[in-house]
């Protein structure tokens, strides 16, 4: 299953130096983990973290859930050891902090096996404004709305105003280049309407899902990331009116008062191939 087919709807946050919560991760229902070596991770931990992380991995015991490796920064005391590490860890992927130029992905590939997936962490104003190049040149994006909040300098918002357009940027950017592009975190873990709207609004915009700090989490950005009974349906039943339209020598077809045509009907297809891909994964 490819990056593009497979579904992103919630990505959980998980110390690279607990070993509890690295071996708890092995029965949580999400579809992706970031084993974290930055900012979860105490400075006088980060060396010990690696060997605790890859004695994790080298375990496995995660199934089909998608491990990506977090590591520090280039311009930090660890950066550097902890590519090497993570070349030793054989991930799906390695994700990259603070990624501000097209130049940081290719710095970080002739560090890591030829083919390394690298993701880029969206949280810079430099970033943002390179989405487009950044995205060429990675292998998913991941919004880092924390640190993005802090060096743009705006407050704090419910509707998340000061952040939409670096939002929508990046999935724009996503898109062009054909990868995963994954919301940023919802920082109050118990307020779930809370963390339900961000969610919503976050689909709405074209995410693939959300990062998530807790694993109480997990259960509102499966439900919300993935096609509800009511757009399956909608879907079966657009493929249908258009395949019987195109029968009986017709470009379109009407189904509720509504056109259906080419578009929607790849719009169908690729709702009911998530599906497919949801109950693979969680098969």
């Amino acid at each position: 299953m490819t990056t593009t087919d497979r579904p992103f709807r919630s990505v959980l946050y998980i110390p690279g130096s607990k070993p509890r919560a690295l071996d708890k991760a092995r029965s949580l229902p999400v579809d992706a983990i970031i084993f974290d070596l930055e900012d979860a991770v105490a400075p006088d931990e980060k060396v010990a973290a690696r060997d605790t992380l890859a004695t994790a991995l080298a375990t496995g015991g995660y199934g089909a859930r998608y491990r990506i490796v977090r590591v520090n920064g280039a311009d930090t005391p660890w950066g550097a050891d902890d590519l090497a590490a993570a070349a030793t860890m054989a991930p799906d992927a390695v994700l990259l902090p603070k990624v501000g130029h097209p130049d940081d992905i290719a710095a970080a590939a002739r560090a890591l096996p030829e083919g390394t997936a690298i993701w880029a962490m969206m949280e810079s104003p430099a970033g943002i404004l390179d989405a487009a190049g950044i995205a060429r040149a990675a292998d998913g994006l991941v919004l880092g709305t924390n640190d993005l909040a802090k060096d743009i300098g705006s407050r704090d918002a419910a509707d998340r105003a000061p952040l939409v357009t670096a939002l929508q940027t990046c999935v724009l950017a996503a898109r062009a280049a054909s990868i995963p592009c994954i919301d940023g975190v919802y920082n109050a873990f118990k307020d779930e309407d809370g963390l339900r709207a961000e969610c919503e609004q976050g689909r709405a915009f074209g995410m693939d899902g959300k990062t998530l700090i807790h694993p109480a989490q997990v259960a509102i950005a499966n439900a919300v990331f993935a096609p509800t009974e009511a757009e399956a349906d909608l879907a079966r039943r657009q493929i249908a009116a258009f395949d019987a339209a195109i029968a009986e020598g017709q470009g379109v077809a009407v189904l509720d008062g509504r056109i259906v045509e080419n578009l929607h009907v790849d719009t169908a297809r690729r709702t009911l191939a998530k599906l497919d891909a949801i109950a693979a994964l969680e098969g």
